[in-house]
């Protein structure tokens, strides 16, 4: 629509001052001509801009004219741009929606808050999508606003770690990127000698920032730097092949949670017989969850460590007396 197309060229200019005619025209995907009878449209409803011709020529609004967000405090501009990764708005159609939005927004904040918009926009990301598996927290781990607010340091991080598994803390020193919330876990995007790596926030025990500026890599974003490191999470070979019964009752939950690893449909009556591609064998642990519902029938090692992780399970709760 024509008034949609005046007010992008309205808060692109207010943006970016003097633009040229052609990148207007291909920003909007109209024509030069177009543009122009665009720019008449506005000031004849009084929006002061104006067109020069020439090499250096362009189109640009009077010094000093700008339309403004009112109420807006410096924290809510930044929770506005703290974005969930490109896949979900595309999976609703809605990422090219999403870019002209946060352009439109970004045009029309208060200045001074239009710097930590666009930092948050760079370092903060939302990836709702849960992983099936992955080693657990267990420790409380590095404040996150903390976290954070180091982050936006743009400098380096020296991190103590601990792996999971491992209870000896590492020391690493590491370029930020940002971070990214994956279903509500926190994890910090950076690089280590220049190759990307993933940190666990609930596994740090300090964070410590350094003098140092940071080094990232030309050209690489966080959003490219989480991508590679979900792909290998994700893509990772899943060797270990696990059968087992599912109760048909229960059928329909487990196919929710764990349809992406089914090597096979679904065969038999009741219960149901599901043949599983999983990563490692501690990936199989999260059967546990579903009780007497799912029995697993091969491997021998899948079972005897479900076994012993059900036997450590009812010793810990079986040698406690109920508390009142």
């Amino acid at each position: 629509m024509k008034s949609d197309r005046l007010l992008s060229i309205l808060l692109f200019l207010q943006t970016r001052g003097r633009v040229p005619a052609r990148e207007l025209a291909d920003r909007l995907e109209v024509s030069v001509r177009t543009v122009y009878r665009d720019v008449e449209s506005l000031s004849a409803a009084g929006v002061p801009v104006y067109a020069e011709r020439g090499r250096h020529g362009g189109i640009a609004l009077l010094p000093g004219y700008r339309t403004d967000v009112t109420g807006l405090t410096a924290d809510e501009a930044r929770a506005l741009f703290v974005l969930a990764t490109g896949s979900t708005h595309a999976d609703l159609g809605l990422d090219g929606a999403l870019g002209s939005a946060l352009h439109k927004v970004m045009a029309a904040l208060p200045a001074p808050h239009r710097p930590a918009a666009e930092a948050t926009s760079r370092r903060i990301l939302v990836d709702p999508v849960r992983w099936l598996s992955g080693p657990g927290g267990g420790h409380e781990g590095a404040d996150v606003g903390e976290l954070q607010a180091a982050v936006f340091t743009d400098r380096r991080l020296r991190l103590r770690y601990r792996h999971g598994g491992q209870e000896q803390l590492r020391t690493y020193t590491v370029d930020p990127y940002g971070l990214v919330a994956k279903a509500g876990v926190w994890y910090l995007v950076a690089d280590r000698r220049a190759r990307p790596r993933l940190f666990r926030a609930d596994r740090m025990a300090a964070v410590t920032v350094t003098a140092d500026a940071v080094r990232r890599r030309a050209g690489v974003e966080l959003a490219d730097a989480w991508e590679v490191l979900r792909r290998e999470v994700e893509e990772r070979p899943a060797d270990l092949r696990v059968t087992a019964t599912v109760r048909r009752s229960r059928l329909d939950l487990f196919l929710r949670i764990l349809g992406p690893l089914l090597a096979a449909p679904p065969s038999g009556d009741d219960p149901a017989v599901v043949e599983l591609r999983l990563p490692e064998l501690r990936a199989a642990r999260s059967l546990l969850s579903f009780g007497a519902d799912v029995e697993v029938l091969s491997p021998e090692e899948v079972r005897a460590d479900l076994a012993r992780v059900a036997a450590a399970t009812a010793e810990l709760y079986g040698g406690r007396a109920a508390a009142p």
